[in-house]
Formats: structure tokens, C-alpha cells, sequence
């Protein structure tokens, strides 16, 4: 097993289509785990929620998460990034985020459609600030 600097742990996270796996707490100590696109903009993780789900509700109760990304094929490798999210309700600023995230994870052809769907009025613009971030490759090498 190997450690990656931070350029290496961001390349990886940004590769392909890979999906964040973000941790969130209930209210009640359960914790509450779902896939998430996103992308990286300077120390934040940029995803989008809408405002009714658990993720919105939650992260406005207690703005702590976490999020794994992995690679599942041999020899292994992951990152987990721990840090606070903020939660933005600028219509604006959710579109062209949403579009951008879209153009990563369904292609230039379909960024408009998908970020006008995942930028709609109810959407949530989240930035995960990166704190801690544990990152390994070649785990079973």
C-alpha cells in the first residue's frame, strides 16, 4: 500500500467518472451514505442536493461530512476527504455547477440538459471544505 500526495490524491478522485460515496450523521447518531457527483474546485468538493432530501436536511443540522472515492479493480485504491459543507441556494451559481458536474460524469453533449434538470430551483449547491483527506493505492499490492 502506497500514499498519495495531494496532486496524485486529485488526479484520482477526478478520473473518469468516479462517485463519491458521501457520510453524513442523522440526528439520532445513524449514519446516512449516498452516491454523489462531483467535481473539485480549489480546497472544495462541489456537489449538489436538493433541499427536501437527507443530505440537505442533515448537513444543515451539522455541516460535517465525509466522502470515499475507490477504484474497484485490482490492486485497489481510495481517498476519504473529511471536512464541513456549506449549502449555497443561488440559482445561478447551482446551474453552472450543475452543468459543469453533468459535463463530467454525462459527456459535453448532455451538460446543458442534465444541468438544467440538476440545477433547478430546489437544488442546493454544497462545497465540501477539504480537511482531512486519507489517501492509499495498490492497496492489496
Amino acid at each position: 500500500m502506497q500514499h498519495m500526495n495531494a496532486a496524485q490524491w486529485r488526479e484520482f478522485v477526478m478520473t473518469g467518472t468516479r462517485t463519491g460515496m458521501l457520510a453524513v450523521a442523522r440526528a439520532d447518531g445513524r449514519p446516512h451514505v449516498t452516491p454523489v457527483w462531483f467535481v473539485l474546485d480549489g480546497a472544495d468538493v462541489v456537489f449538489t442536493t436538493h433541499q427536501s432530501g437527507v443530505k440537505a436536511r442533515e448537513l444543515k443540522r451539522d455541516p460535517r461530512a465525509a466522502m470515499c472515492v475507490d477504484d474497484q479493480a485490482p490492486l485497489y485504491s481510495y481517498v476519504t476527504i473529511e471536512g464541513r459543507v456549506s449549502l449555497f441556494d443561488d440559482t445561478g451559481a447551482v446551474r453552472r455547477w450543475a452543468t459543469h458536474i453533468a459535463a463530467r460524469y454525462m459527456g459535453a453533449d448532455r451538460a446543458d440538459e442534465v444541468g438544467a434538470r440538476n440545477g433547478a430551483p430546489g437544488e442546493l449547491l454544497a462545497r465540501l471544505r477539504i480537511g482531512k483527506v486519507i489517501a492509499h493505492r495498490d492497496v492489496a499490492g
